[in-house]
């Protein structure tokens, strides 16, 4: 979700919450302590560099505030400066949520609360490091000339 997309969603909140992606809730004490630009710039295993910018926000809990909430109306403010200040661009928003460790998340709205996504890693350069590529299985029944193979039917 890019950071537009979040501030239009807040409009239409009375309240903010995230659930993780097992479906549990984060705490509703929990606030977002943290909005920044994340910029990233790094060598692929093919020598290929690059860059990549994200919106940044961390969320966190105090055990000891209980009480604590985040409303729609303060948070858009604290976005708002965020992105004066350190002239954010509307960019994908990546969560970082401390549980057993730090976790990054992406983030999607359910027309509910938003929904913390798991991420995952890629090779960028498959091509360039020996990742072999996966053929595609195919039924010959699948096959548009009723599943014949004969020459030039184009099964092969």
């Amino acid at each position: 979700m890019k950071l537009s997309e979040f501030k239009n969603v807040l409009k239409t909140l009375e309240k903010v919450s995230f659930r993780m992606p097992n479906g549990e809730f984060v705490e509703s004490h929990t606030h977002i302590t943290e909005v920044g630009m994340v910029n990233k710039q790094f060598i692929d295993c093919g020598g290929v560099v690059r860059n990549e910018t994200k919106v940044g926000f961390q969320l966190w809990k105090d055990d000891s505030d209980l009480d604590h909430r985040l409303f729609p109306d303060k948070l858009n403010n604290i976005i708002d400066i965020s992105e004066k200040k350190l002239s954010i661009l509307d960019e994908e928003i990546e969560v970082e949520y401390q549980t057993e460790t730090i976790g990054k998340y992406g983030v999607e709205f359910n027309g509910f609360e938003f929904v913390l996504t798991n991420k995952l890693t890629a090779c960028l350069a498959e091509d360039n490091c020996g990742i072999p590529v996966v053929k595609q299985k195919v039924s010959i029944s699948e096959i548009e000339n009723g599943g014949s193979c004969a020459p030039n039917s184009g099964c092969c």
